[in-house]
C-alpha cells in the first residue's frame, strides 16, 4: 500500500477503506503493510503484546498510533457514557463511599460510637477528587475545541446532517458557516460509515439521493456541496425532516438550524416521533449565531422530548450551552461541594458531623460558582416591553402629588380663611381683636405658624376627605409597583442612558446566583426601552475574585462610557453591590460630585444585604463595615451624587428612597384627613350637636372640648314683650290674610291694662316684611269667604279656592336602553342614556324640597322644636344636611335593579370602546375621513404594532361602514397614498394594507405640512392624526394655521397619542382636538380597564372602590367612565338607604311591642 494510501486510512480509520484498496483487517483493527500484486494477506490470530513483541520502528509508530486510537475513542464517548466510568459513584467517591472506609471506635466519655479517619484516608480520598475534578476540567476544555465548540460531539455511525440555509442564517455569515462545516467534515464525520447531507430553506438540496458509504470520493464530493451553499429564502425545516426521515439506514440525526422554523416545536416534535416510532434515531440539535432567544429554547424542548442532545453556539459565548458540558459541570460541582464539606468536618471526624454534612450536601451545592462559559439560566430572557417611561418618585409626585392635585388642606381651605383684624379702638385707647361672627368660622393654625378665621363647610370637607382616601390608594399601588420583579432590587430605572456597575468580588462568590438573578430581570422589565446600556463587572470578568475597586469601576463608566456626559441627557449610573468599597469614602465622595455635577448625571446605589455572620475559611475584604455603617457611607456617596439609595435583602426591602417619599406624602394625608375632622368636629361642638368622630383622637377632642368651655360666652338678648310679639306675629301674617278686617279682629290684647296700640297701614308692614326677606316666595292663590257668627262678634271664615297640593313621591322610571352599539361619541350617547336623561339620579327621585328636615322656633319652649311628622319617616344626613326617606324599601329595590341594568350596559360600551380597532384608534364617526399616521425616527420600536393595528381599522370600520377613505404617513415629508378619498371596497382595502405594510421610520415630526395636505382633499369630513410626540415646530403657530384653514373648510381634527409621556404633547393635541371640534384618545390602561370591565360584570358593583377603572385621558373612555363612577355611588347610597329602611322599620315594630 503506498504512502497517499495509508494516510487516507489512517484519517479514515475506517475498515471498508481497507478492504476496498486491497488489504483484509483482522480482529485487532490493525492492517498489514502492502506486499506484491496479486498476493492477498490476511492477518489472523494475533496475540496481545502489551508492547512487549515490537521489534521494529515501525511497528513501534504503529502501536502508538493503536493507543491513540483507543484514547480517541474513549473520548469520542458522549458525556452520559463517559460519566458512567468516570462519574464519583462509579469511582467510589461519594461521601458515603468515604464513610465505608472509616473505623467504629469507642468514645469512653459518653460511650458513643465514632468513626475515625487515618490521616492518610483523608488525604487519599481529597487527592482522588482533585484528580477527578481536575479530569472534568479537561474534559470540558477538549469538549470546547475545535468543530466540537460549534457543533458538539457527533454521535452515531450513519449519520444525516441537515443544515439551514435560508437568508437569516446564512446571508451575512455564509463563510465562516462553511468554514466551520469543513472542519466537521474533516475532524468528525470522516470516521463514520455512512452520511447524508441536506440543505433546507424555502427549497432543499442533497448532493446524493441515499445515504452513501465514507470513502475519499463522497468526502471530496461533500466538502465541494458544503462550498456551493447558497442562502435560500425562508426555514422550511419541516420539508426537509419529511425527506431525511424516509431514510431508514439513518441512526443519527443532526439539525444545524441558524433562525427560527417556520413551523411551531408542537408541530416538528410530533413529526418526529411519528416517524421514528419504533425506530432508535439519536437526534442532535444544534443552535449557529442565532441572536432570537426563542430558537434555543424550541430546540431544546424538541430534543428533551426525542430524548435527544442540543448544543448551542455563538461566537460571542453570549448564548452558548451544551448538554454534554452541563452534565460535567454538575459532576464537578458535586466534587467541589464534598471537598468543601469534608474540609468543614477535619480535624473534628466525628460521625455526627458527617451525617449532618451528607444531608446538607443538595444545600450547600446550590452554592456553588458555575463556570464561566456556562450560561446562568437556562430559558431564554423574556423581554417586555414597558408601555410608559419610569420616573422616580419625586419626579412622579410632581404630577400626582397632594400639592400637584390641589389637594393639600391650606388649598382647599384658602378661599375661605381670612386673617384676624387688630385695630387700635380710640375711644378704649386699646387695640382690638376681630372675633368670630357668631361662630360661624372657626380658628386655625396656617402652615407658617400664624391663626386665621376658617369658614367650615362640612360638604367641601367631607369630599375632600374621600379624595385625600383615593390619593391614598394609589400611593399603596405606587408601592406595591415598587416592590416587585426588577424594581425590588434595582428601584426603577428612569434614565435614557444606563450604565449597571456589578460587585464581582470574591465575598460575593456565594451569591453569584443571586446577582445573575438580578441582571436577568433586569433585563427582561427595564431595559427594552433604553437608548443604550452597558453592565460592568468591578474586576472586569465573570469570575468572582479580588476585592471592591468601586474607583476604577467609575472610571470606566465615566471616561469610556460617558465621555459625551456634558451633551446628553438622563444618564444614570446604578451600582449593585454588598459591601463598603476599597477607597475611603471621603475620595469616592469627591469624585463622585465632581463627574455628577454641572451635567445629567446620577448615581444610584443598590445595596443587597448580606445575611449571616462571615465565614472565618472565606477571604476577607479589604475594608469592613457593618451593615448599619455600610448603608450610612453609600447614602453620603448618593447624596454627593443627587442619586438614590436602595437597601434589599431576601426578606424584601429595608429602605428605599423612592418608597421613603411615597410614604412621607401618605402620611401627609392622613394629617390633613385627622385636622379635617378635628374642624368638623369643632363645628359640631358649637352648634350644640355631638357626633361621635372615629378620626379624630381622644386627646385632642377632649382639649377641643376644653378650649370651647372657656371661650367666652355670649349675652342673650332680652325676651321681648307679648305686645311686640303679636305685632311680629301680625306682620310675618300679612301675606297669607289679606282681609284687614280679619286682621284687626285676630288682635287681642294680653292683659285688661293694655292699650291699643297705633294703627298701621298695611303698606307699611309689607315693606318692613320686605326688608327682612331678599326674595319673599311666590303665595298660592287662596280665595277667603268671612262672616260673622251670631254669637258675639267673632269672624269666622271658609275657603273657596283650595291651595294646590304638590306631589313629592316620584316612581322609579323604567330605564331603555339600546342593545346595539351606535356609531356616535361618548358625550353623544350620555346625552340620550344618561342618568339624568334616564331620570335615575337619586337626589331627584327620593330627596325633594319637601323632604328637607327643618325645626320651627317655639316661643314659649325657647327652643326649635321638629314637626310631629319627623317621627314617621326615617332620617338621614347628606352633605351636612338632614334630610327624610319618603321611599320604601320595595321602591328602593327596584330602583338597585335599574341602575344595575345601566350600569352593566355602560360597562358593556366600555368593553365595546376597548376592543378591536377602537382601541389604538377610537371610534370612527364620520364617512369622509383621512387618516394620518407619524412614521418619525421614535416611531420604529412600535411602528410594526401601529401598522397591525391600522389594518386592522380599515377592514373594521372603514370597509364595514362603507366610507370614503384616504392615508397619508408624514415624518420630515408627507406621502400620501392615493390623491383622493377612495370607496372601501375589497380592492381598495387590499391595496391599502399593502401600502401599509412598507412603512419605514425615520426622520423628525412634521405635523404642519400633513394637515395642510390633508386639508386639500375634497369632501373631507374629519382627520384623525395619529403621532407620539411633539412636532418640530412651535405649537401656537400650527394652532393659528389649522384655524385660518378652518375658516375655509370646517373639518373636524381627531387627535391620538400613542406611547407618548410628554405632557406638554399631549396637551397640544388636547389643544387641536377642542379647537377644530374633535375628540382627544390615547390608548393607555386599555389592560387594566378590560379587566377591570370583566370584574365589574362578574363580581358585581357591592363595593365602589374595587374594582375601578384606571384613569382614562381619552374623551370618550373618560366621559364614560365618569358616569360609571357616578351611578355606582348612587348605587352604594341606594343600597344603603334600604338597609336603613329595614332597620328603621324593625326598630319600630320593636317599640310598639
Amino acid at each position: 500500500m503506498d504512502v497517499q494510501t495509508r494516510k487516507m486510512a489512517q484519517l479514515l480509520d475506517n475498515d471498508m477503506f481497507l478492504e476496498k484498496v486491497g488489504v483484509s483487517v483482522g480482529s485487532d483493527g490493525l492492517s498489514e503493510r502492502g506486499l506484491p500484486p496479486g498476493q492477498n494477506v490476511t492477518i489472523t490470530d494475533l496475540e496481545l503484546d502489551n508492547g512487549l513483541l515490537v521489534t521494529h520502528v515501525n511497528q513501534t509508530q504503529d502501536l502508538l498510533k493503536v493507543q491513540k486510537n483507543k484514547v480517541h475513542s474513549s473520548k469520542m464517548q458522549t458525556t452520559e457514557e463517559w460519566l458512567r466510568i468516570h462519574g464519583l459513584e462509579s469511582m467510589q467517591l461519594t461521601l458515603e463511599d468515604l464513610v465505608k472506609k472509616g473505623t467504629f471506635v469507642l468514645n469512653a466519655e459518653n460511650a458513643t460510637e465514632q468513626i475515625e479517619f487515618t490521616a492518610e484516608t483523608v488525604v487519599n480520598f481529597e487527592s482522588k477528587l482533585s484528580e477527578v475534578m481536575q479530569l472534568y476540567h479537561q474534559r470540558i476544555q477538549w469538549l470546547l475545541e475545535d468543530s466540537r465548540r460549534v457543533f458538539g460531539l457527533i454521535k452515531g455511525t450513519r449519520v444525516g446532517l441537515l443544515v439551514d440555509v435560508s437568508d437569516i442564517s446564512c446571508g451575512p455569515r455564509l463563510l465562516d458557516f462553511q468554514k466551520n462545516l469543513l472542519c466537521l467534515i474533516d475532524e468528525q464525520l470522516c470516521y463514520k460509515k455512512q452520511l447524508y447531507f441536506l440543505s433546507f430553506g424555502t427549497e432543499i438540496s442533497f448532493p446524493w439521493e441515499n445515504p452513501t458509504n465514507v470513502n475519499v470520493h463522497v468526502l471530496h464530493k461533500a466538502r465541494q456541496w458544503v462550498q456551493e451553499l447558497k442562502p435560500s429564502g425562508g426555514c422550511n425545516l419541516l420539508k426537509g425532516l419529511k425527506k431525511v426521515l424516509t431514510k431508514t439506514d439513518l441512526n443519527s440525526l443532526v439539525l444545524v438550524v441558524g433562525c427560527c422554523p417556520d413551523q411551531s416545536s408542537e408541530i416538528l416534535s410530533d413529526y418526529i416521533q411519528q416517524c421514528t416510532l419504533g425506530r432508535k434515531l439519536l437526534v442532535h440539535a444544534v443552535t449557529y449565531e442565532c441572536s432570537n432567544h426563542v430558537l434555543p429554547a424550541v430546540l431544546k424542548n424538541l430534543t428533551e422530548v426525542m430524548g435527544g442532545r442540543y448544543h448551542c453556539y455563538s461566537s460571542n459565548c453570549e448564548n452558548y450551552d451544551s448538554s454534554d458540558i452541563r452534565l460535567l459541570l454538575l459532576e464537578s460541582q458535586k466534587a467541589k461541594a464534598l471537598l468543601s464539606s469534608i474540609k468543614q468536618i477535619f480535624p473534628g471526624r466525628t460521625c455526627d458531623l458527617l451525617v449532618t454534612s451528607m444531608q446538607n450536601i443538595s444545600t450547600d451545592f446550590a452554592k456553588v460558582v458555575p463556570a464561566s462559559f456556562l450560561p446562568k439560566h437556562e430559558s431564554p430572557l423574556v423581554i417586555q416591553v414597558p408601555t410608559f417611561l419610569a420616573k422616580t418618585s419625586a419626579s412622579w409626585l410632581k404630577t400626582n402629588g397632594l400639592k400637584a392635585k390641589k389637594l393639600s388642606l391650606y388649598q382647599v381651605l384658602a378661599p375661605n380663611a381670612f386673617s384676624p383684624v387688630e385695630e387700635f379702638v380710640p375711644i378704649l385707647q386699646k387695640t382690638v381683636s376681630s372675633t368670630l361672627h357668631e361662630r360661624a368660622m372657626m380658628q386655625f393654625e396656617w402652615h407658617d405658624g400664624t391663626v386665621k378665621n376658617v369658614h367650615v363647610d362640612p360638604p367641601i370637607l367631607y369630599h375632600y376627605q374621600k379624595q385625600l382616601g383615593r390619593m391614598v390608594r394609589i400611593y399603596e399601588k405606587r408601592i406595591d409597583w415598587l416592590s416587585v420583579g426588577s424594581r425590588r432590587i434595582w428601584g426603577a430605572i428612569c434614565e435614557r442612558r444606563v450604565v449597571i456597575l456589578v460587585d464581582m468580588s470574591v465575598i460575593n462568590s456565594l451569591y453569584i446566583i443571586y446577582i445573575q438573578h438580578s441582571l436577568r430581570l433586569l433585563l427582561e422589565e427595564q431595559m427594552s426601552n433604553k437608548d443604550c446600556f452597558n453592565i460592568i463587572a468591578w474586576i472586569l470578568s465573570l469570575q468572582c475574585k479580588g476585592s471592591r475597586n468601586l474607583m476604577s469601576a467609575l472610571r470606566r463608566a465615566t471616561e469610556v462610557d460617558f465621555k459625551d456626559k456634558d451633551e446628553r441627557g438622563s444618564q444614570g449610573i446604578y451600582v449593585l453591590t454588598t459591601g463598603v468599597p476599597d477607597q475611603e469614602m471621603h475620595a469616592v465622595s469627591a469624585y463622585v460630585a465632581e463627574i455628577c455635577g454641572g451635567c445629567d448625571l446620577q448615581l444610584h446605589v443598590c445595596l443587597f444585604n448580606v445575611t449571616g455572620d462571615l465565614d472565618p475559611c472565606t477571604i476577607i475584604p479589604a475594608r469592613y463595615a457593618s451593615p448599619n455603617e455600610t448603608a450610612s457611607i453609600f447614602k453620603e456617596i448618593v447624596r454627593a451624587a443627587n442619586g438614590r439609595f436602595h437597601w434589599f435583602g431576601e426578606t424584601g426591602i429595608y429602605e428605599s428612597d423612592d418608597i421613603s417619599i411615597i410614604v412621607s406624602e401618605m402620611e401627609k394625608a392622613v394629617n390633613y384627613s385627622q385636622k379635617c375632622a378635628l374642624l368638623v368636629e369643632s363645628l359640631k361642638q358649637c352648634s350644640g350637636s355631638k357626633f361621635p368622630n372615629q378620626f379624630i383622637p381622644e386627646e385632642d377632642l377632649k382639649m377641643l372640648l376644653k378650649k370651647e368651655k372657656s371661650r367666652h360666652q355670649k349675652v342673650p338678648s332680652p325676651k321681648a314683650p307679648a305686645v311686640t310679639l303679636a305685632r311680629m306675629n301680625t306682620r310675618d301674617n300679612c301675606n297669607g290674610e289679606k282681609n284687614a278686617a280679619i286682621r284687626a279682629l285676630t288682635w287681642r290684647p294680653t292683659s285688661a291694662k293694655a292699650e291699643i296700640p297705633p294703627s298701621q297701614p298695611l303698606k307699611e308692614w309689607s315693606q318692613a316684611g320686605q326688608k327682612k326677606k331678599h326674595k319673599p316666595r311666590k303665595q298660592p292663590e287662596i280665595t277667603i269667604s268671612t262672616f260673622y257668627i251670631d254669637k258675639g262678634k267673632n269672624v269666622g271664615a271658609v275657603y273657596r279656592k283650595y291651595p294646590k297640593t304638590k306631589a313629592v313621591k316620584r316612581s322609579v322610571p323604567f330605564a331603555a336602553l339600546p342593545k346595539e352599539e351606535e356609531m356616535c361619541s361618548s358625550k353623544e350617547w350620555l346625552s340620550k342614556h344618561g342618568l339624568k336623561k334616564l331620570k335615575l339620579e337619586l337626589p331627584r327621585i327620593m330627596f325633594g324640597p319637601e323632604c328637607l328636615h327643618q325645626k320651627k322656633m317655639v316661643e314659649s319652649l325657647h327652643k326649635k322644636v321638629s314637626a310631629k311628622y319627623c317621627t314617621t319617616f326615617p332620617s338621614v344626613e347628606i352633605k351636612g344636611t338632614v334630610k327624610h326617606l319618603h321611599l320604601q324599601p320595595k321602591e328602593l329595590e327596584e330602583y338597585v335593579e335599574q341602575l344595575e341594568r345601566v350600569l352593566r350596559r355602560y360597562v358593556q360600551r366600555i368593553q365595546w370602546l376597548l376592543s378591536g380597532s377602537r382601541r389604538l384608534f377610537g371610534t370612527i364617526l364620520e364617512t369622509k375621513v383621512c387618516i394620518l399616521i407619524d412614521t418619525s425616527g421614535s416611531m420604529d420600536p412600535y411602528l410594526q404594532q401601529v401598522t397591525k393595528e391600522l389594518t386592522t381599522l380599515i377592514w373594521e370600520q372603514l370597509r364595514k361602514n362603507d366610507a370614503r377613505f384616504n392615508l397619508l404617513r408624514f415624518a420630515e415629508n408627507t406621502e400620501a397614498w392615493q390623491e383622493c378619498l377612495v370607496e372601501a371596497t375589497d380592492e381598495t382595502c387590499h391595496s391599502a394594507v399593502q401600502w401599509v405594510s412598507k412603512f419605514q421610520a425615520h426622520g423628525n415630526t412634521c405635523i404642519l405640512k400633513a394637515l395642510q395636505k390633508a386639508f386639500s382633499f375634497q369632501d373631507v369630513e374629519a382627520l384623525y392624526v395619529l403621532t407620539d410626540g411633539k412636532p418640530d415646530t412651535s405649537c401656537s403657530l400650527i394652532l393659528k394655521e389649522i384655524e385660518k384653514l378652518r375658516k375655509k373648510q370646517a373639518i373636524k381634527i381627531h387627535t391620538i397619542s400613542f406611547n407618548c409621556a410628554d405632557r406638554g404633547a399631549n396637551e397640544f393635541l388636547k389643544k387641536l382636538a377642542s379647537h377644530t371640534g374633535g375628540r382627544y384618545h390615547r390608548c393607555i390602561g386599555d389592560v387594566d380597564g378590560q379587566l377591570a370591565a370583566h370584574r365589574m360584570l362578574t363580581e358585581g358593583f357591592d363595593d365602589e372602590d374595587d374594582p375601578v377603572f384606571p384613569f382614562f385621558e381619552g374623551d370618550d373612555l373618560k366621559k364614560l367612565a365618569q358616569e360609571v363612577a357616578k351611578a355606582r355611588s348612587f348605587l352604594i347610597q341606594a343600597k344603603s338607604f334600604r338597609l336603613l329602611l329595614e332597620k328603621w322599620k324593625l326598630d319600630q315594630k320593636d317599640k310598639s311591642l
